[in-house]
């Protein structure tokens, strides 16, 4: 069995997690968020790379991890050339899901949703450049939402008022998209809230595509003894940076997706 690490700067790397699991349910999965330094869509980009880097290789080292995910939109943009410069193992990163988009789009308008970051980023125009040529794209970057995603898991209500505020130039209009890309990993934690509002609109995220690519890597890039595995569910634990007050009410929730304890990782 494999030591798959699944990390992101919170939450929402934990839809990631799920897609995985469910396509490959005999591996280990440790999941680890760096709420220290959360929310990584305000932080510089030295910063950023420093503190991914310095995490991901203590984690790789003491769980003697086979593969990493970095379940995080903003994460994988920036770092992922220094990781994969830093281990010998493979490190799988989270894009918006613009070509899928562009396939499904019937009206030809779709937005992203994603953070400031990534709505920002030369890589996520290029993807529209290559994947979506003659299509209306729409961005738009939000960290407000990123702290709602979180709530919600906490067991908190979703500040509904808020969301509509976020989309309301996507509500009606002439620029209504048929095609939403939940360009961060913890929008779809508010998918639900999001149909709500927008029911006509097909919601597109990256878990399906990312559970994909670590499944071929474990089968035909890596080791052969990961291809035949057992048909038993492996373990799964979670680590975070901070282990204060407001992580340590996440034990439940998180034993909820199936993790079943929570450790702070000291780097």
């Amino acid at each position: 069995m494999a030591n798959i690490l699944v990390f992101d700067s919170g939450m929402g790397g934990l839809t990631i997690y799920r897609e995985i699991r469910r396509a490959l349910p005999a591996h280990h999965y440790f999941y680890c968020f760096d709420n220290a330094n959360f929310p990584y869509g305000e932080l510089s980009e030295p910063a950023l790379i420093a503190a991914c880097s310095r995490l991901v290789t203590t984690m790789v080292s003491r769980h003697h991890i086979d593969l990493v995910v970095i379940a995080c939109n903003t994460a994988s943009t920036i770092c992922l050339p220094a990781l994969r410069a830093a281990l010998d193992i493979p490190v799988v990163g989270v894009v918006p899901a613009i070509k899928p988009a562009a396939a499904q789009t019937r009206n030809g308008c779709i937005g992203l949703l994603a953070t400031p970051g990534t709505v920002s980023r030369h890589y996520t125009h290029e993807l529209i450049a290559q994947f979506a040529p003659g299509k209306r794209v729409l961005l738009k970057g939000t960290t407000e939402l990123v702290i709602e995603a979180e709530h919600k898991l906490a067991g908190l209500p979703v500040n509904m008022a808020l969301l509509q505020e976020v989309l309301a130039d996507w509500l009606e209009g002439e620029s209504v998209p048929d095609t939403l890309v939940l360009g961060c990993t913890h929008f779809p934690l508010l998918n639900e809230e999001i149909q709500q509002l927008m029911p006509q609109c097909q919601l597109i995220d990256s878990g399906r595509a990312v559970a994909k690519r670590v499944a071929w890597l474990l089968a035909s890039g890596m080791n052969s003894a990961f291809v035949s595995v057992p048909s038993n569910e492996g373990m799964a634990k979670a680590y975070c940076t901070r282990l204060d007050e407001t992580a340590q009410k996440l034990r439940a929730p998180l034993q909820a997706w199936g993790l079943s304890s929570l450790e702070e990782v000291r780097v």
